[in-house]
Formats: C-alpha cells, structure tokens, sequence
C-alpha cells in the first residue's frame, strides 16, 4: 500500500455522515406507476419502489426484467439428472480401479444387464429434485442479497408508512446519475413529496464491531463445536451398551435367531419341528381328498357337494357374501354376466374398440347342466381369461360360492312359475333352504 492512501485512512475521521438514498413519497398507486415510468426513462438503474401492497403493472414501469431463477433451476435440475445418472452408469457398469481400492464393481442381478436406464430412473429423478430444490433456495437467497436484516431506508421515520398507506420511490446514491441537487429537483418534478434525504453515520469508529457481539460469536462458535466432539468421541470409541434410542420401536425385543436358543419352548430350541401330519399351505394337488380339494370322484367332475360342507342358511350366507366380492363385479349380483366391470367397458367403448367380451352368464342352461365339481375347479384354477381364486378364497368359501350359485340358477329357471314364492325365496337365501344334491 502507497504512503499516500496510508496517510488518507489514518486522516479518516472517526464517524461521519454519508448520503445513501433520496426518498420521496407518492399518494396513490396510480401515482407510483407514473413516477416509476418516469424515473425509468430518465436513465437511472439503482433505484426501487415500496408499497404496503403488490401494484399490478409496477414491474414494467420500472423495467425489471424476468427473473433468470427459472434458468438456474433448470440448471440445477439438469445437472441432477446427469450427476446421477453418470454415477449409477460408471459403478454399475464399468470396472472401477482407484488406486486399488475399487475393483470391478459389475452389479449381476439376475441375469440382468449391468446398465438399464428405466431401472436408474427414480434414483435420478430424486437427484434432479433435490438439486432443484437446493438452487432454488439458494439462488433466491442471492439473487435477493439475503440475509439484509438492516437497511439506511430504516433511518427515516417516514419510510415506515410504506408498510401501511404510502407509496416511495427510492434513489440510490450509488447511481451513476445520482446528484443530491438535481435527483431531488426531479423527483419533485415527478410528484413526488415530502423528499427526504437519508443518510447513516460511517466511519472507523462504526465499522469496527462491538465487543459484546465479538465475544458472543466467539462462545457461540466454542459451544457448537461440543456436540461435534461428543460425535467424534463416540465414532472413535467402542461400548457394550446399546446406543439410546428416543423411539425404540422394536428394535430390542425378545428374539431369536437361526440355531439360536429359545427357553420359551420345553426343548430349549427356537426352531420348532413341524407338528405331525401337517401340509404347507396352498397345496390342495397334494391332499388325498380329491372330492373336496378339486371337486373330482373316481376321475370324474363329482355331482355332489362334499360332506364336509355343510348345506345350510349359513354356508348360503357365507356363499352370497363371497360371490358378491369376488364374483359378482364381473359376473352381476344375478350372475348374469352384467356386472359393473362389462358396464364400464360399454361406457369406454371397449367393446368395439379392443375386443372386449363380456364375462358369462352363469345362469345359462349350459352352465346350469354342469357338474358341481366342475364349477368349484373354474373357481379355483380359472377358465379362458378367468383367473383361478385358490390363492384369495378358501376352499371352503368356494363351495360356498358354487352352492349359492346353484340357489341362483335354480331361481332363474323357476322364475316363471314353476315354483311356489316360498320353495323360491328359500333357494334365493331368504328362507332356510333344503338339501342340494
């Protein structure tokens, strides 16, 4: 540093008063649209406007251009994207040689390829948001020079009606075309009133921080850096207690492992054998009674229902419910095939456009003539596009089904007089029903 500017900053006083703002106040929104025109034409560029409320139309008087936060954001987003999915294709696709800490990181999973972008697809997505977020944050931060918790403006008693029913233009004194003479004259060329000049105390005796404040950011930083000590104690140390957990959730709860030892049992074991004369489950093909698990006698679709189901109100009931889950959406609450899923294809046009067909009308007489083991199979095992329901429903419930089938398909047929109305309510389940051979 030159002798010269030394001797200039040692001839600096101690505080003085420095000019930053013209500040002149307008009555009306209206008045503020004009003024802001006004002192836009007129060149200068360090300048603003406050209102205690949004005025539309006050951004292209005063020539603000569009914010580039959009373009940053997208920046941001991009950069996400191409971040994530540069790393995902570099670790799971190529040999990764580090100085020899990585070495052929090819992830097989199944026969798989090593690089498939849809299966990258959410892992980059997440990184594109979070990016985008961040940029927005930040750069909003900027772009606004935030944080400002003080500004000169604050010096004027009268800048506080901005907040409530005034209207000011604002000049800055780092404006090229700033002249405290000249700018106040044209200010109140403009309309504007009660032209203030704002000004702050400077000097070396203000731009040197108290000690109070300096002593408060030297604590503050020593105690934030506790917790991290406390932190890097407990990574660099070891311990046979369990780390304290806020919410345990169940993570310390009476378990035991594969060969583990388990005193809630007699023998001690945690791996219990299985009980005698048991199957797993879901596998009816492996069990001897082929009349109730697959509806077939001596080879042949049984005209029977099983023994073990009983043909009763309640079996009707349990078959009603049943068939009004699973059944009736395709097939109708009648089993006429009318059901609410064909009703939405003929509303969307399905039928003509791909191919739909509607599901069966099970009272048909073809379906009335068949066998009951046939129609307990179709419900277990499907037909056609039919899935099977062996996995959903047990096989008890399919009886159920196929017996309250039989209650509707007898309804049908008797429906033009053949029965008495009491022999139909009871094959309809309103009355206890006799027995269906």
């Amino acid at each position: 540093m030159s002798s010269d500017k030394k001797d200039a900053r040692n001839q600096e006083p101690d505080s003085y008063e420095k000019v930053t703002h013209l500040l002149a106040e307008f009555d009306t929104p209206g008045d503020l649209i004009k003024a802001a025109k006004k002192v836009r034409d007129a060149g200068y560029k360090k300048w603003d406007c406050h209102s205690p409320f949004p005025v539309h139309g006050i951004d292209p008087a005063m020539g603000i251009k569009p914010t580039i936060l959009p373009l940053l954001v997208f920046g941001g987003g991009l950069s996400g994207l191409c971040i994530a999915v540069a790393m995902q294709w570099y670790f799971n696709s190529q040999e990764v040689a580090a100085a020899g800490v990585f070495s052929g990181w090819e992830w097989t999973v199944a026969g798989k390829p090593n690089w498939s972008f849809p299966a990258n697809i959410p892992i980059a997505f997440e990184l594109t948001i979070l990016l985008s977020a961040f940029t927005t944050f930040f750069s909003m931060w900027g772009l606004n020079k935030l944080p400002q918790v003080w500004h000169p403006l604050f010096n004027s008693n009268n800048f506080a009606k901005s907040s409530n029913d005034s209207f000011f233009v604002a000049i800055d004194a780092d404006d090229k075309k700033f002249n405290p003479v000249k700018t106040s004259e044209f200010l109140s060329e403009i309309g504007g009133s009660n032209i203030e000049t704002v000004k702050i105390v400077t000097g070396k005796a203000h731009q040197r921080l108290p000690r109070a404040v300096i002593g408060f950011i030297i604590i503050s930083v020593a105690m934030s850096l506790v917790p991290l000590a406390f932190i890097a104690k407990a990574r660099a140390s070891t311990s046979d207690k369990p780390h304290f957990h806020i919410i345990p959730n169940m993570d310390f709860q009476p378990k035991a492992g594969a060969q583990d030892g388990f005193n809630i049992f007699a023998d001690g074991r945690s791996a219990q054998p299985y009980v005698s004369g048991t199957v797993a489950r879901g596998s009816d093909n492996l069990r001897e009674d082929s009349h109730l698990y697959q509806g077939i006698v001596d080879g042949k679709w049984a005209e029977t229902f099983p023994e073990e189901i009983s043909l009763d109100m309640r079996t009707m009931k349990r078959g009603q419910n049943r068939f009004k889950i699973y059944c009736a959406p395709c097939h109708g609450q009648s089993g006429n095939g009318q059901g609410v899923v064909h009703a939405r294809a003929e509303a969307v046009g399905a039928i003509a456009n791909d191919g739909w067909s509607q599901p069966a009308n099970l009272l048909n007489a073809a379906f009335v003539k068949l066998p009951h083991g046939q129609i307990f199979n179709t419900i277990s095992y499907g037909k056609g596009i039919m899935p099977g329901y062996r996995k959903q429903i047990p096989v008890s419930d399919r009886w159920a089904i196929a017996f309250y089938l039989r209650a509707l398909q007898r309804a049908e047929c008797d429906a033009k007089g053949n029965l008495e109305p009491e022999q139909r309510q009871r094959i309809k389940g309103q009355l206890p029903v006799g027995e269906i051979k």
